[in-house]
């Protein structure tokens, strides 16, 4: 006999317990997949279905810390459905905050530059929020710019972004992209040596979580090259480490660029936000 829905997630909440903090939550999520709807669904209308035979073989993935957003091939970031693969970072909630950032600084934009776009996920919400923006993705793994693009596509803005496979550790990366009045970037910051939970470890690409020994050494080829991309009055609008704001601000004045910190809601550093010279008030001046 088939196992109805609410014991099957009773009994892969268990199971989960020893891999998640969120067990509950991931073993719904699989199931509302595994269904074909959304959770809101599966805890509506379809909680006294049987299960259906696939659920368990999810649930062994994610018990083998493979994320739940690889396994259902789908992240929601800023209030928009994206596509993901073992490809790409997953795309965090924390980094909400530097588009919210983005679109503070310069809601007027029109030009946007991703540096490291992954999954598109920043330029992406930037873009449909700037209805009169136009904008780049970079990054140097085409498998990425593969599924940003989809993205941009799925989500009606391909004819408003390109993506482009740029490395920015190589002489002459940003050669003819022109001037930006916003730059996004999410580099890689963790040290090679950091302690990350397997999900990550093991799972997400590497090229996009770590950065040398300190973490910081993507910061210090990208950001002295920023000025040269960002329009009279533009921003750059970087994700650091919770620990990384004193260093990345030295880096960044080193490149004649002043910084403001913007924290994330649990008020934590998360995001500096680079360019002309601010105010006391942190306005920018000119």
């Amino acid at each position: 006999m088939t196992e109805p829905v609410t014991s099957a997630l009773r009994a892969a909440t268990g199971r989960l317990g020893a891999t998640s903090d969120t067990a509950r939550l991931d073993a719904e999520v699989l199931m509302a997949h595994a269904l074909g709807c959304i959770r809101s669904e599966l805890l509506l209308r379809h909680m006294g279905m049987a299960a259906p035979e696939r659920f368990a073989a999810l649930v062994e993935r994610r018990e083998r810390h493979e994320p739940v957003a690889y396994i259902v091939g789908a992240q929601e970031f800023y209030g928009l459905d994206l596509r993901v693969t073992p490809a790409v970072l997953i795309p965090r909630g924390d980094s909400e905050v530097l588009v919210d950032a983005a679109l503070g600084a310069k809601p007027d934009a029109a030009r946007v530059l991703d540096c490291g776009t992954g999954s598109g996920a920043l330029l992406i919400a930037a873009l449909a929020n700037l209805p009169g923006a136009r904008g780049i993705g970079i990054d140097r793994s085409a498998r990425a710019l593969t599924v940003a693009a989809g993205n941009a596509a799925a989500l009606g803005l391909a004819g408003r972004s390109s993506f482009i496979e740029r490395d920015w550790t190589r002489p002459g990366w940003g050669a003819g992209l022109g001037e930006f009045d916003l730059v996004l970037a999410n580099p890689p910051y963790v040290e090679d040596t950091a302690a990350l939970a397997p999900a990550v470890r093991e799972h997400e690409p590497a090229g996009a979580l770590f950065s040398g020994a300190d973490g910081l050494d993507d910061y210090r080829v990208l950001i002295p090259r920023l000025p040269a991309l960002l329009a009279p009055g533009g921003a750059a609008l970087v994700e650091i480490g919770a620990a990384q704001a004193a260093a990345v601000t030295a880096i960044a004045r080193a490149a004649g660029l002043a910084a403001r910190l913007h924290r994330d809601l649990a008020g934590r550093p998360r995001v500096l936000e680079l360019g002309p010279e601010f105010s006391a008030s942190g306005t920018k001046r000119g």
